[in-house]
């Protein structure tokens, strides 16, 4: 009998061991949630990724004026920690709401496109870093970044060479178990072709530069292929965000649309097999209408601004061409002003405005003079057409 009894305690304890065995290998990613907000800055860029093992990264900060909100919302999550800061490019759209984060929250990585602007709200951010020390790191393209071992973030474009701020974009792919996440920054189509060398399919894609067509290629969206796109722009902004065919495109592949004008905040949650999204498709885009308002002709922007050098780049981000005639550049610290000549500005076209010494014309150069004009200590510039009306600003 005591045999017995031995006996069967033994196959019990087997069976236990047994059991012990199979839960192990039951897979890491089971009841451990990764969650992706979309934060609304309105026409701007911020977004804060939650991962399994409760490792934080916030991707840009929309404008300056937003940061305040980023920094609420960060702490009523019980977040006053960011285990990874990323600046996708110097915009003020995307880095101006970093700033009151750098001076609000304990930062252990900060990582930038390393392309190099002189705006004073970059230089603001690159002082707050340096004044506290933040370890500051310019990635490669192919680079994997360290963020949570069950969650693989990789570099697919970085360019701290790049002529243009939009081209700089640090472009992201983070995959957790089979769920995917595309961040692009302001990728342009061009960015979006050299891409195509590495796999970009993707379940959420962040669509590129707030959904305007200078992004979002039909080649691009159809390698993609995402099950769910973030349309992250302001209501009734100036740019007419996002274009109707970068709509129509999406909706032809079938991808759900959720844009932060419409919904707010949105927020993409998974266990790396399943996921949901907080709130319903953007209701306008599922009757096939624009969420902002028709599109201006006048899609008109300061891109860039040189303050050593002297050169300011302004481009086209429309479909039309647009008379610059009786238009007016400003540099706002001496209140100096450039009076257009008589030209038309073609779609996604950019031209330069060259002052100082080195002053060139000819091409897509204009010459304005040989003085300087813009403080190098840091001067906005503004752009306005011939009714006087505010179209672009930079900082």
């Amino acid at each position: 009998m005591k045999k017995i009894i031995v006996l069967l305690l033994c196959i019990f304890l087997l069976a236990g061991c047994t059991e012990a065995v199979k839960t192990e290998k039951i897979p890491v990613t089971a009841g451990h949630e990764m969650q992706v907000h979309f934060i609304d800055v309105g026409q701007g860029d911020s977004i804060l990724i939650e991962s399994p093992s409760g490792k934080t990264m916030l991707i840009d900060g929309g404008v300056k004026g937003a940061g305040q909100q980023i920094v609420s919302y960060l702490k009523e999550l019980g977040i006053d920690k960011l285990d990874i800061v990323v600046a996708t490019h110097p915009d003020a759209d995307h880095i101006g709401g970093l700033i009151p984060v750098l001076d609000n929250m304990t930062i252990e990585q900060f990582y930038d496109s390393g392309k190099v602007h002189t705006s004073q709200t970059f230089e603001e951010m690159l002082t707050r870093i340096d004044e506290k020390n933040i370890p500051y790191h310019v990635p490669k393209i192919g680079d994997d970044i360290e963020f949570d071992k069950n969650v693989n973030v990789k570099v697919l474009n970085a360019n701290d060479q790049a002529t243009d701020n939009n081209d700089a974009s640090i472009v992201l792919k983070m995959t957790y178990g089979n769920v995917s996440f595309l961040l692009t920054g302001d990728a342009g189509v061009a960015l979006e072709k050299e891409m195509l060398q590495y796999d970009v399919k993707a379940t959420v894609l962040k669509a590129g530069h707030h959904g305007s067509n200078t992004s979002s290629s039909e080649e691009f969206i159809q390698a993609v292929k995402p099950e769910v796109t973030i349309l992250s722009y302001g209501e009734d902004n100036k740019y007419g965000h996002p274009h109707a065919e970068i709509v129509d495109r999406l909706q032809a592949i079938g991808s759900k649309i959720y844009a932060t004008a419409d919904l707010g905040t949105i927020t993409v949650s998974t266990d790396g097999v399943n996921y949901t999204v907080n709130g319903k498709e953007t209701s306008s885009v599922e009757t096939g209408n624009i969420l902002s308002k028709e599109e201006p002709t006048t899609a008109i922007e300061i891109v860039s601004k040189d303050l050593v050098t002297e050169i300011v780049g302004i481009k086209n981000s429309g479909q039309h061409a647009v008379s610059l005639k009786d238009w007016q550049l400003i540099s706002i610290e001496g209140h100096q002003v450039y009076n257009f000549p008589n030209l038309s500005l073609q779609p996604g076209k950019t031209i330069y405005i060259t002052s100082g010494t080195n002053a060139r014309e000819g091409q897509n150069y204009l010459k304005w003079t040989t003085k300087q004009i813009w403080l190098n200590a840091g001067d906005a510039a503004q752009l306005r057409n011939e009714k006087g009306e505010l179209v672009s600003e930079l900082e």
